[in-house]
């Protein structure tokens, strides 16, 4: 029988957690504790939701990343990426690890995704391990939300106290992963466009491109930059030469497309505000890194240069654009599942 204290204290537990859906408590978050730089209790998340049903969450997820980026250490901005290609499309829900099946057109074979989206191993891993300690309970969208700030903090970036409580979908987009992720040769225009769509402003956009600060493109994400800018058989004109050349060893004009080159080629593998730095002396890798700089927007170009000399402000502005697209359209309570298989529905 279980003891009458028991149940009350469940009680007293539940009750507790529904009447406090957006307030972080000092001393409950778990793992990296409390980021002072916000955090996020609206659309029905708070970061307590698994504070009694799997605590240990956290310290899994970071476990299984440490050994992953230990191995690879471009896997730490694979899995931010995986985030943000989850996100954009039917909101922060898991669409994007379901494989094809008779009723999914997979997210996996879209173009910003197919042969380019990685770290799904690395979700299925942990997914794995906390299937053997809390069966049931973590969604596999809050375990690509909790891989994506684990990588950062792990690559020196900063940490935030991040509202779970995702539902999965039971469903995909691929027409919507092919219309609503911004492609590598975006123009500034159709940045802010695709962004505001997902409720998120000029700052988000600049902040969050500061992921970039991490990781690698393919030749096939420049290459238009390299030889054929605007239809004239000419480089980007805002392309540092030296930098240029350099491109061109790594990427040539023909062939050689799944070549790589790092994003930031100051510090590739730790988060910091070098990014920037690099748009600001013409070495941005993506059109739509430089165009934040060259677009002539004014409020993108100012925070470009902001980020460049303060990294302490790229670092929690990047915290709070985080927490914001992670909170779009959640999948709560009846309205999603808790997979068993991130590949799979139930």
């Amino acid at each position: 029988m279980v003891a009458l204290s028991e149940v009350v204290f469940a009680l007293v537990a539940s009750a507790f957690l529904l009447s406090t859906p957006s307030t972080a408590h000092p001393g409950l978050g778990f793992g990296w504790g409390g980021g002072s730089s916000g955090s996020g209790g609206g659309h029905g998340l708070f970061p307590e939701y698994y504070l009694y049903s799997c605590p240990q969450v956290n310290d899994i997820v970071v476990s299984v990343l440490e050994q992953a980026i230990e191995r690879e250490p471009r896997m730490a901005a694979s899995l931010l990426r995986l985030h943000f290609h989850d996100c954009f499309v039917q909101g922060c829900d898991a669409s994007v690890l379901l494989d094809d099946s008779a009723t999914i057109a997979s997210e996996k074979r879209s173009l910003p995704n197919a042969n380019s989206l990685r770290g799904f191993e690395v979700i299925d891993e942990i997914k794995a391990k906390l299937e053997e300690v809390c069966p049931g309970v973590v969604s596999c969208a809050d375990i690509v939300a909790l891989a994506a700030r684990g990588s950062t903090v792990l690559s020196g970036g900063p940490d935030w106290e991040l509202p779970l409580g995702r539902g999965d979908s039971r469903t995909a987009s691929l027409t919507g992963s092919n219309n609503n992720i911004p492609p590598p040769n975006s123009t500034i225009q159709n940045l802010i466009t695709l962004f505001q769509r997902q409720g998120l402003n000029e700052a988000d956009l600049v902040a969050l491109s500061g992921g970039h600060t991490i990781g690698v493109a393919r030749c096939t994400s420049f290459k238009q930059r390299l030889y054929n800018q605007n239809g004239n058989n000419q480089p980007n004109a805002t392309l540092e030469r030296t930098y240029y050349q350099d491109l061109k060893t790594v990427c040539p004009q023909s062939g050689g497309d799944n070549n790589i080159s790092p994003l930031d080629i100051a510090s590739p593998v730790k988060f910091d505000n070098s990014y920037f730095k690099l748009i600001l002396w013409g070495k941005g890798l993506l059109n739509s890194d430089e165009v934040l700089l060259t677009g002539k927007v004014g409020k993108t170009m100012n925070l470009v240069k902001a980020y460049a000399e303060d990294e302490s402000l790229f670092l929690q502005q990047f915290a709070k654009s985080m927490i914001k697209m992670g909170n779009i359209s959640p999948l709560i309570g009846f309205n999603g599942e808790v997979r068993k298989n991130c590949r799979h529905v139930n």
